[in-house]
């Protein structure tokens, strides 16, 4: 195939195709939050031969400029990452040795003199499982900390201000790391949200696109949750209460909670943002299908469950990680069971969870196009049709696809249906003289639920090594980026006719070490292409303050209360391998 032209031509050019868009279309683990660990696009309806009717969205190509190679460390996990500065107990937080770049070779040899022959596709942002929360949600699932301690988190509550932080580092970037290209745009790869709850869409919406957020719901002047319940199996901030967490060296923060509930600003991205939905965007608590009737109206009502014995709990638990309720109705009736032991909150209507409707209405509402596309990707012809994956034009050179990979069934795990499958293959072929880079939610390896959507029950589904042998049966298949797992980890695919790709998996921004990725490409005009990846931190010191419940000292303190958190894992960063890296692979 030709593929002569890149961003970093000293050329203008004018793209003139067409990309083909989306026309049809939500936790345990790192699939369930609690627990288990560039431009303007216009839409028009066709219809393919035996296909649901498929969007036509056109976007233009990134304008050429003359990029110099200069790279760059700071503000990124090359030149510093936190670090804990003491050796036990509750760690304070202080800046560490960064991370230095590994090449990884599995798929091509690495040539030398190639970082002076170079030139730049594209460079991008990849954000993942931001997990926004409404952190009094009467849905959350707390009282499971009674059997597995990291089903609630400590810094559950400032996910809003961490959020932030991390849009004003990406503002601050000069570019790409080691191109210098200008970072074309940001793609959001799921779980923007953590409960399905309308509110929570409208706090991503506007972290994102710019403006005022207040993270609280119910009473507009107190928060009401687990954090000032008295119950010490929760950590009591504003209370000298000795729970469980202080024990273990948790601060008494006196106006942390008045702190964690009040308005906080966005600056918005200043580059352009794609947005592709998680589970815990489609599914109330990442897990539960939608449709039952009494768990939307507890949602939005006036009682909450803060306690449950530990056998109730690991029931329950294991109920989510086996997926024997996917509709959550024994969830429903262990509510009601235990309804004398709830406790009182104030009833919010903004607390309803939303549907795959719901959240592609709203990210076409002008409220939240900021700095653009409309839509964020999702056009009208998504609503038309009921579908939720789209492709979009990068660069002159690369196209990027984004699948939704949800099963509306139910259940934390991902699969797509046969449509998408199809519309996936096709829009590979119409985009073979362009590089691609596919974005999903889930990885390859959790793609291994096959329930059938209840909406389409003819439908066949297929898991991730489906997937895995579609995109290695095309040669412009360059990535697959995804998140889920709220772990770095990056995996080499390779075919026996020696097509291969990358698959690279983000760690979250909601479990301790809270890195988005920047990745960048690059042709090095000896047959090989290099993939670069780079992880950053929020913009928020390493060092925190106590007396400092600002919304930059309540982002610092998201990170180091998320370090401390119980039952978390410091395996998280990935290995050497799965954080800076080049990545090689033979230009197809």
């Amino acid at each position: 195939m030709s593929r002569t032209r890149s961003v970093a031509s000293t050329t203008p050019a004018v793209h003139r195709r067409t990309v083909l868009a989306a026309a049809g279309a939500a936790a345990v683990s790192a699939g369930v939050g609690y627990a288990l660990r560039p431009t303007d696009s216009q839409a028009a309806t066709t219809t393919g031969a035996a296909e649901a009717p498929v969007a036509q969205t056109v976007h233009k190509a990134a304008v050429p400029v003359e990029v110099p190679l200069a790279p760059y460390t700071r503000g990124t996990t090359v030149a510093s990452v936190a670090t804990p500065r003491t050796s036990s107990g509750y760690r304070r937080l202080g800046d560490g040795a960064g991370w230095s770049r590994k090449v990884r070779a599995e798929l091509a040899a690495p040539k030398s003199g190639r970082a002076g022959r170079r030139t730049s596709l594209a460079a991008f942002v990849q954000f993942t499982d931001l997990h926004l929360m409404d952190s009094q949600h009467p849905m959350r699932l707390e009282y499971l900390r009674s059997t597995d301690v990291h089903a609630w988190r400590p810094q559950e509550a400032l996910t809003v201000p961490g959020a932030i932080s991390l849009v004003e580092r990406v503002n601050a970037l000069r570019g790409g790391p080691v191109t210098g290209a200008p970072l074309q745009f940001a793609m959001t790869t799921g779980d923007n949200t953590d409960n399905n709850s309308r509110h929570e869409l409208d706090w991503f919406l506007t972290v994102m696109s710019g403006g005022r957020i207040t993270p609280n719901s119910g009473d507009p002047r107190h928060y009401e949750g687990v954090q000032n319940s008295g119950l010490k199996q929760y950590w009591q901030p504003d209370s000298t209460t000795r729970d469980q967490d202080k024990q273990l060296g948790f601060p008494h923060l006196r106006g942390y909670l008045a702190a964690a509930i009040r308005e906080v600003n966005s600056p918005g991205l200043t580059i352009p943002w794609y947005s592709t939905v998680g589970n815990h965007d489609s599914l109330p608590l990442g897990c539960y299908g939608h449709g039952d009737s009494w768990l939307a109206e507890y949602a939005v009502g006036g009682k909450k469950l803060m306690s449950l014995p530990a056998s109730e709990s690991k029931k329950l638990q294991d109920m989510i990680r086996k997926a024997s309720d996917p509709q959550g109705h024994h969830f429903r009736d262990l509510l009601k069971a235990h309804a004398r032991n709830m406790r009182s909150v104030t009833p919010d209507e903004r607390r309803a969870p939303y549907t795959a409707r719901d959240y592609l209405t709203a990210h076409l509402d002008p409220a939240y196009r900021g700095v653009g596309p409309v839509g964020h990707g999702y056009s009208t012809a998504n609503l038309d049709a009921g579908t939720q994956y789209y492709s979009f034009r990068i660069a002159d050179d690369v196209v990027g696809i984004s699948l939704d990979t949800t099963d509306p069934g139910g259940h934390y795990q991902g699969s797509i249906g046969t449509k998408q499958l199809r519309w996936l293959d096709r829009t590979l072929r119409e985009n073979k003289d362009s590089f691609v880079v596919v974005f999903s939610h889930h990885t390859s390896d959790s793609m291994d639920n096959l329930r059938r959507d209840p909406a389409h029950p003819d439908e066949r589904r297929y898991g991730g090594q489906d997937v895995v042998a579609l995109l290695a049966s095309h040669s412009n298949v360059l990535a697959w980026v995804n998140g889920h797992i709220h772990r770095n980890v990056i995996k080499a695919h390779s075919a026996p006719d020696g097509r291969s790709f990358w698959e690279i998996s983000t760690a979250s921004h909601i479990d301790f070490p809270h890195l988005a990725r920047v990745i960048e490409l690059a042709d090095n005009k000896d047959g090989t292409i290099s993939i670069f990846t780079t992880l950053v931190e929020s913009a928020a010191p390493h060092r925190t303050d106590f007396a400092d419940l600002s919304q930059t000292g309540l982002a610092a303190l998201y990170r180091e209360l998320a370090y401390n958190a119980p039952g978390s894992s410091n395996k998280l960063g990935g290995a050497s391998g799965d954080r800076n890296t080049e990545l090689v692979l033979k230009k197809g």
